[in-house]
C-alpha cells in the first residue's frame, strides 16, 4: 500500500498542515498510519476523503454539517453540488461582464463616463446585500455564542486601530521573512509562531476551538471576503501555519541573532 505524508498531501490538494492536523483532531479525516513521531501518513482513500470535503467547503458548507454528512454523500453528489456552485459563479461573472459591456457602449456613444456608472465595478453588491452575505456566513459557520465573541473580539478597521495594527505588523513579519527567504522553522518564522499565538488566545479570550474554526474560515479567500476581514495571501496563511506548527512541535528559540 503506497502512504503519502503530509507535505506531499499538502501540495497535492494545496491544502494547508494545519488543516490536515485539524481534521484529524476533530476525527474528519483520520490518517491511515502514524508513526512513532507522530508523523501522519495517508493513503488513496483518505485524499479522495479530502478532495470530496474540500468540494463540499468551496460550497461554503461548514464543517459540522460536512462532518455529520460525509460518510453518506456520494462523489457523484459531491460534484452535483461543486457544479451548483461553479454555475452560481459563472452567472455572476455573466451579469458583471454584461455590465462592463454595457459601459463600453455608453464610452462609444458618450465619450465619457460618469462615476456612478464606474461604482458598480468596485462595489459587486451594495451595503446591505454585503452584511446580510455576512450574517449568512456568520450564521453558517459559528453559532450564536461564538459570533457574539467574535463581534466584540475581532479587530476593526474603524474602531480598534491598535489591535488591527498587531495583526497587520505580524503579517508584515511574515511577508518580509518570504522576501529574504526565511523558513516557518527559522528563529525568526518561530518567533512571529509565538507572538501569533499570543495575539490569537487574547483575541478569542482562550477559546481555541473557536479560535480554530475562525481560522478555518480564514483560509478560504471567498469565504474572507464575505466576512469583510482584512485580506492575507496564501503564502502568508501557509507560513504562519508551518510556523506555529513547527513551534508547538519544539518551542520557541531562546533568541534571534
Amino acid at each position: 500500500m503506497n502512504y503519502f505524508s503530509t507535505g506531499e498531501v499538502s501540495k497535492q490538494l494545496n491544502v494547508s498542515l494545519r488543516t490536515l492536523r485539524y481534521y484529524d483532531q476533530i476525527g474528519l479525516v483520520k490518517p491511515a498510519h502514524k508513526d512513532e513521531h507522530g508523523k501522519r501518513y495517508y493513503t488513496a482513500e483518505n485524499i479522495l476523503l479530502l478532495q470530496k470535503i474540500l468540494l463540499l467547503k468551496a460550497t461554503s458548507m461548514p464543517l459540522k454539517d460536512i462532518q455529520n454528512i460525509i460518510s453518506q454523500i456520494t462523489t457523484e453528489k459531491t460534484l452535483k453540488v461543486h457544479k451548483q456552485q461553479l454555475e452560481h459563479e459563472i452567472t455572476h461573472l455573466e451579469r458583471s461582464l454584461e455590465h462592463t459591456n454595457t459601459l463600453f457602449n455608453i464610452l462609444k456613444l458618450e465619450g465619457q463616463l460618469q462615476w456612478d456608472h464606474l461604482l458598480p465595478l468596485f462595489m459587486e453588491e451594495d451595503q446591505s446585500e454585503k452584511e446580510q452575505r455576512k450574517q449568512e456566513v456568520m450564521e453558517a459557520l459559528f453559532n450564536e455564542e461564538e459570533q457574539e465573541t467574535l463581534q466584540e473580539q475581532l479587530p476593526k478597521m474603524e474602531q480598534d486601530p491598535d489591535q488591527m495594527a498587531k495583526w497587520i505588523n505580524i503579517i508584515k513579519r511574515i511577508e518580509l521573512c518570504l522576501e529574504e527567504g526565511k523558513t516557518p522553522d527559522s528563529k525568526h518564522g518561530q518567533l512571529i509562531a509565538h507572538d501569533t499565538i499570543i495575539l490569537s488566545d487574547e483575541t478569542f479570550n482562550g477559546d481555541t476551538a473557536l479560535a480554530e474554526k475562525f481560522w478555518e474560515a480564514r483560509k478560504s479567500e471567498e469565504t474572507s471576503a464575505d466576512l469583510n476581514l482584512y485580506p492575507v495571501s496564501k503564502e502568508v496563511m501557509r507560513f504562519m501555519e508551518e510556523a506555529i506548527v513547527s513551534y508547538e512541535r519544539n518551542g520557541i528559540p531562546a533568541n534571534v541573532n
